[in-house]
């Protein structure tokens, strides 16, 4: 399957304040996700809270994705963790059971240097082959950035490394990694209209876990306006806890979805969701009149 288009970074479903997943609102997110004309998702990234649960949580998430997703919809997994040995199963289990692709971010905490990472990234494009490989690249989460020499190795090491998830902004830490040769996604929504015109093969978005249709809109149409649009939405929801944010907002679109969070992450307080009420007319009208308040 060629991976391209607009992606969700998909919210992870959980209940009881956050310490049990929630499988039974899996299937339901993906329809809304189908239904609102994405093109797949990435499961477990940074929106869906991924590096918070456990091995076994991770490689069950992965697994309902995948199962209830139709045929040419898009699953990739993010497989990134702490350790190599932990990344490395993740992502042996997620080609095994048939994910599009599997993405991975340099392990936070301890920042690697270019041998170390090299030989961590090396190690899990294998254990995923023969799907496609993706280095997750967002300096602020990891805490460094990939140099430019280790995909260069990297790309002589392993086959399937055929691309990349950047969410660095501004432009001027984007732009490097717009690389020949390899398939590029773009994370932050303000940067999409000039990624997309630089090569991009697509988004993966946050926004698109609950805005889904306007992402889409962003990445096809090729209008810079949408990408105006889509950059406001990204600033507003981000003066709150951004997963619980968006949680909120699908379960107002109808999707049977709680706002639970895995700790440290938190819930909106009262007083946030109280604003949020008040506020999502004016963004469900700025994302576009395409988008209502019923999931499909």
């Amino acid at each position: 399957m060629m991976i391209e288009g607009a992606l969700a970074a998909a919210a992870t479903p959980l209940r009881e304040d956050g310490t049990q997943l929630d499988e039974d609102a899996v299937e339901p997110l993906v329809n809304f996700f189908v239904g609102a004309g994405l093109d797949g998702i990435l499961a477990l990234g940074t929106m869906g809270e991924g590096i918070l649960l456990s091995t076994a949580e991770r490689m069950r998430v992965s697994e309902l994705f995948v199962a209830v997703a139709p045929p040419q919809f898009a699953v990739v997994v993010h497989c990134g963790a702490q350790s190599t040995a932990d990344t490395v199963a993740l992502a042996a289990h997620a080609a095994e059971i048939g994910a599009a692709g599997v993405a991975v971010i340099a392990p936070p905490y301890f920042p690697l240097d270019e041998r170390a990472m090299l030989r961590h990234f090396t190690e899990a494009a294998r254990a995923a082959a023969p799907a496609p490989f993706y280095v997750y690249e967002f300096q602020h989460a990891s805490g460094y950035a990939v140099p430019l020499s280790v995909l260069e190795q990297l790309r002589s090491n392993v086959p399937n490394f055929v691309g990349m998830k950047v969410s660095d902004a501004p432009w001027e830490k984007f732009e490097p990694y717009v690389i020949e040769g390899l398939d590029l996604f773009v994370g932050p929504e303000s940067l999409i209209y000039q990624a997309m015109q630089a090569g991009a093969v697509g988004a993966v978005s946050a926004l698109a876990t609950a805005f889904p249709e306007a992402v889409a809109a962003a990445v096809r149409s090729g209008d810079a306006d949408w990408t105006r649009r889509v950059g406001e939405l990204r600033s507003a929801v981000d003066r709150y806890p951004r997963q619980s944010a968006l949680k909120r907002v699908l379960a107002a679109r109808g999707v049977p979805i709680s706002e639970d969070v895995r700790a440290p992450l938190r819930r909106l307080s009262d007083d946030e969701c109280a604003e949020l009420d008040r506020l999502l007319p004016a963004w469900l009208e700025l994302a576009g009149p395409a988008v209502g308040t019923e999931a499909r």
